[in-house]
């Protein structure tokens, strides 16, 4: 399973499924990030956290912890 933690900056993937339940799931999708979605990942903090991706033509930093549920395809 690759998730979106283990995409290079400057690369674009698609998403395949969100994983986990709940308060940070529903959040995910409330920011734009379902299934069939395509997100670029522009830059991450020198220690990895926070990751900053651009989905649905709005940019978005998100942390290790929110982009371990997020499944994508290359």
């Amino acid at each position: 399973m690759v998730t979106l933690r283990d995409i290079k900056p400057g690369k674009t993937v698609k998403v395949a499924k969100l994983h986990g339940e709940g308060p940070l799931k529903q959040r995910i999708m409330a920011m734009g990030i379902t299934r069939n979605v395509e997100i670029l990942v522009r830059k991450a903090a020198p220690l990895g956290d926070p990751v900053e991706v651009n989905v649905r033509g709005y940019e978005l930093s998100l942390r290790k912890a929110d982009i371990d549920i997020i499944e994508v395809v290359e």
